[in-house]
């Protein structure tokens, strides 16, 4: 009886030891080729896409090699393949190491690409993937995604991986950019009651006048920069519906749907309005929404009517007319007034923009308006979509205002001629 314990122990420790040896089939990081960007763009056969891959070399600023070598910070790979799964058998007939997905952040798609009808089909490889996470970004460029990743060469963060990373998270902190994501896409194109934006960037500068942008209603390319700094503008956003690319906004429209969107967590950020007092100037100003959006729904003779009341914060950085906010409550009151009016028009222009020129929302307005029916089926044959474009939307803007900058007293004019 004790020998046949002490077989069981043995063999108990055996399997311990055995369970522990999981170290047989390991890569070492060293040995893996890890894709920070995927690029696609469309190929003249049918069922073929051109498929490129930045690839970060993991070694440029590790602490490893001091920060000193010799190597590139990424490598560049295109080729024609089926779709972007089976495409990484296909590159390490060029790529020793083999291809991961574990790192990869940015999908970048060609806008020539995410027009095609076919386009939902290319991205549901995406889903497939165990690799791919939900969590990546979707980037449309205005030239081939081949020349993007090629052409984009920013001289103060080399590194791609974190270049994304920081260039793309300050963009949706300002809306500049939609904050959305590879999850969104596939859930918005699923339920098919809203439109859905993804970033819009391109190494192409667009010619004309450096002063024809005005604040911020501007694409991607349209902006004129000196120097030498070679990076990717990222502005605007392309929108999709069904999953596929239908037209763009600019930044200043982007920041507008952000706005409107209480699933958006937007950061400060700083814009200018047009002076009441002169109107050759313009007063910059920080907003801020402190809380979410109210929303009010009912139907008058079938026909929806909402009403959308937007809490802004708001504090003064400028004051080139003179005016000194701090000492003149009528001027306070009048500058309200102004800003207050000149937002609920920018807000309601794009509403009836979006009503007749994409026929549907970019700000998840079926999230707050499906609590209003009973059932999701209920919700469903009332068919949102549809709805949308005949829908009357109200909406009112609610101001707070902070301070009127470090300096709240200023001189007039008089006294600086004197």
């Amino acid at each position: 009886m004790r020998q046949y314990k002490n077989l069981v122990k043995v063999l108990i420790l055996v399997c311990i030891v055995l369970s522990m040896a999981g170290c047989w089939d390991k890569t070492e990081l060293d040995e893996k080729a890890y894709v920070i960007g995927l690029g696609l763009d469309t190929h003249e056969k049918a069922g073929k896409i051109k498929v490129t891959y930045l690839i970060a070399n993991p070694e440029v600023g590790s602490q490893q090699s001091g920060g000193g070598t010799n190597e590139p910070p990424q490598e560049i790979v295109t080729f024609v393949a089926n779709d972007f799964i089976s495409s990484r058998n296909t590159a390490n007939t060029v790529i020793s190491k083999e291809i991961s997905y574990d790192l990869l952040s940015v999908i970048i798609v060609s806008e020539e690409l995410a027009r095609k009808p076919d386009f939902v089909r290319v991205m549901y490889s995406a889903a497939k993937d165990r690799e791919i996470k939900r969590s990546a970004e979707l980037i449309v460029t205005k030239e081939k995604a081949e020349k993007f990743i090629t052409d984009n060469k920013p001289t103060l963060e080399t590194r791609p991986h974190k270049f994304f990373e920081v260039k793309i998270g300050r963009g949706k902190e300002t809306g500049m950019i939609p904050d959305t994501d590879l999850n969104d896409f596939f859930q918005v194109s699923e339920s098919d009651s809203d439109l859905f934006l993804g970033i819009y960037a391109t190494t192409e500068t667009e010619e004309g006048d450096e002063g024809a942008a005005s604040d911020d209603d501007f694409m991607a390319g349209e902006i004129h920069f000196g120097g030498k700094e070679k990076a990717a503008q990222f502005a605007g956003a392309a929108v999709f519906k069904e999953g596929m690319m239908i037209g763009k906004i600019t930044g200043e429209e982007t920041r507008i749907s952000s706005l409107l969107d209480n699933t958006w967590e937007l950061q400060d950020f700083i814009t200018a309005f047009q002076d009441p007092f002169d109107g050759q100037y313009r007063i910059s100003a920080r907003l801020a929404k402190p809380r979410k959006n109210t929303y009010q729904f009912k139907q008058q003779s079938g026909r929806p009517v909402i009403d959308i009341k937007v809490p802004m914060y708001i504090e003064i950085l400028s004051d080139p007319s003179l005016v000194n906010f701090s000492k003149n409550e009528e001027k306070i009151v009048e500058l309200k007034k102004s800003l207050t009016t000149s937002m609920e028009e920018h807000l309601t222009q794009y509403i009836k923009y979006t009503q007749e020129e994409f026929k549907g929302d970019t700000f998840h307005l079926s999230i707050p308006i499906r609590k209003n029916f009973a059932t999701l089926k209920e919700f469903r044959e009332f068919d949102w979509m549809k709805s949308y474009p005949d829908a009357e939307i109200n909406v009112s803007v609610d101001i707070r205002f902070g301070e009127f900058g470090r300096q709240t007293k200023l001189p007039s004019l008089q006294e600086l001629r004197d």
